[in-house]
């Protein structure tokens, strides 16, 4: 195992998150290709360690997230590599995971979607100030494949797109095209992939236009929309024995055992 080292100034704990100044605006690159921009710990915390450093810089007015080649964030590296570590398994809380520090960024944080989105990138596009998708983005939430009861997304979801997309979405781990996101409102704008990046860049610009103290007000408010989520249930479903066994599936490549061997398999990722 390789140890790492921390977060420190514009380092962000691993060398598969890029950060860049650009001027006011910060820039934050998923850049992890060799495991298609799977999520280790400390990248999780990378990011949210991100969104703070941004708000504690008086030189900086708002962040863009994005993802290398054709994938955004596929979430989770269920694979368990820790070439990052520094004590990373650990911040997998949470309490260090970025979803809420995005939800409650006082400054902007807008969304690339340059492909796949899925798990908890995912939930960092939906909770985004504004996200913007290449036309071949994908979206999908497969925790319950993987035995999680996520409530994040039970809460996030329902309020973003409806009770009935988001069951469609949650209970039979769907994959949702770029298209059915903008219809859904799972995003609100999808532009051809070779300009998503200055579409989001002038998405971002525009909301670093807004009155600092007003728009972190306001979006104060409209976050509340999302609802709490039911913390000792999720963090007694990733404890539990269907986590650990969607964990075991996962990296031995097998369907988990209570699927039904009757049925047929499935189609697609697993």
């Amino acid at each position: 195992m390789t140890t790492g080292r921390p977060p420190e100034g514009d380092w962000l704990g691993t060398p598969y998150l890029r950060f860049d100044r650009q001027g006011a605006v910060a820039r934050v690159v998923v850049d992890r290709p060799q495991a298609r921009n799977a999520m280790t710990g400390a990248m999780y915390f990378g990011v949210r360690y991100a969104v703070d450093l941004v708000n504690g810089d008086d030189g900086l007015g708002g962040l863009l997230l994005t993802g290398s080649g054709d994938v955004f964030i596929p979430g989770g590296d269920l694979g368990g590599d820790t070439v990052d570590d520094w004590g990373a398994p650990a911040l997998l809380g949470l309490d260090n995971v970025p979803f809420d520090a995005i939800r409650y960024s006082p400054k902007p944080v807008v969304s690339a979607v340059n492909g796949i989105a899925q798990g908890g990138g995912l939930l960092m596009a939906l909770l985004s100030d504004v996200a913007v998708a290449s036309e071949r983005a994908t979206f999908r939430a497969p925790e319950l494949l993987r035995g999680i009861a996520d409530t994040g997304y039970a809460a996030f979801l329902p309020a973003q797109i409806g009770p009935g997309r988001a069951k469609d979405m949650l209970l039979t781990g769907r994959v949702v095209t770029a298209a059915e996101a903008l219809d859904w409102g799972l995003v609100t704008r999808v532009v051809p992939h070779a300009e998503v990046e200055d579409a989001a860049l002038e998405a971002l610009h525009d909301c670093m236009r807004m009155a600092p103290q007003a728009y972190g007000e306001v979006k104060r408010v409209i976050s509340t929309a999302y609802g709490a989520i039911d913390r000792m249930t999720m963090l007694d479903s990733l404890a539990g024995p269907e986590a650990l066994e969607g964990w075991t599936a996962f990296k031995e490549r097998r369907e988990p055992a209570w699927i039904r061997p009757e049925l047929p398999p499935r189609k697609g990722r697993r």
